[in-house]
């Protein structure tokens, strides 16, 4: 099995004024290929930085991230913004979605972005909302629907692309109960289609429910082992 996903003594520090924030450092892990984990750790701990690094959307200010084989640390914004693009997917707890675009047109932004074709992408849209169960609710605006299906349509987005790679940070976090353990059942069925999923939670259920959980505390492993 190949490995989705690398972390080689990653560092990200921050200048605040006279102050080094470190908020990662030192943080070694792999994951393979279609694995489903949970990060987990108090506020503070590196958990939001360290899915900012493997989505992407940051660099490691020393060394390495690797996402599909790819080292993200050389890469410019045009190559990150490439590589995000073309193998990850997110799904965040707020949901994001443009309140005066219907459910169809804010899962098919990202399509919009990387310039497919307009019947290209609404033809891809209504596969991703069949594929979460909103297929009917297509031409509904985000107030119009519940959380559950407003978290859903997110992850349609998320999915749209079909990305190698599902990041979600505090998926359930805006949920009642029992819309979260429907979402978390969804994000089951996505990777056992071969999705690799990793799910940033302080939630102690929710990380009893994947074989495997990575704990950072202070921008380190947790106990020094993945």
């Amino acid at each position: 099995m190949s490995e989705a996903i690398r972390l080689e003594e990653a560092r990200r520090h921050y200048a605040m004024g006279d102050t080094v924030v470190r908020a990662l450092d030192g943080l070694s892990f792999s994951v393979e290929a279609g694995e489903r984990i949970a990060i987990m750790g108090p506020s503070g701990s590196g958990k939001t930085t360290c899915m900012h690094l493997i989505g992407c959307l940051d660099r490691p200010s020393s060394g390495r991230v690797l996402v599909g084989g790819q080292d993200t640390a050389g890469l410019d914004e045009y190559g990150l913004a490439e590589l995000r693009n073309r193998q990850v997917g997110f799904v965040f707890q707020q949901f994001h979605l443009l309140p005066r675009l219907t459910i169809a047109q804010n899962v098919e932004l990202p399509l919009l972005y990387a310039g497919v074709r307009p019947r290209e992408r609404r033809r891809r849209a209504l596969e991703a909302l069949e594929r979460v169960g909103l297929a009917d609710r297509s031409a509904h605006r985000p107030g119009e629907l519940s959380g559950g299906q407003r978290q859903r349509a997110a992850i349609a987005r998320a999915l749209v692309n079909s990305p190698a790679i599902l990041l979600a940070d505090e998926p359930t976090g805006a949920l009642d109960s029992a819309t979260g353990r429907s979402i978390l059942e969804l994000f089951g069925e996505i990777n056992a289609r071969g999705t690799t999923l990793v799910v940033v939670t302080h939630d102690p259920a929710i990380g009893e429910g994947f074989p495997r959980v990575i704990r950072l505390r202070d921008g380190r492993l947790e106990g020094g082992a993945a």
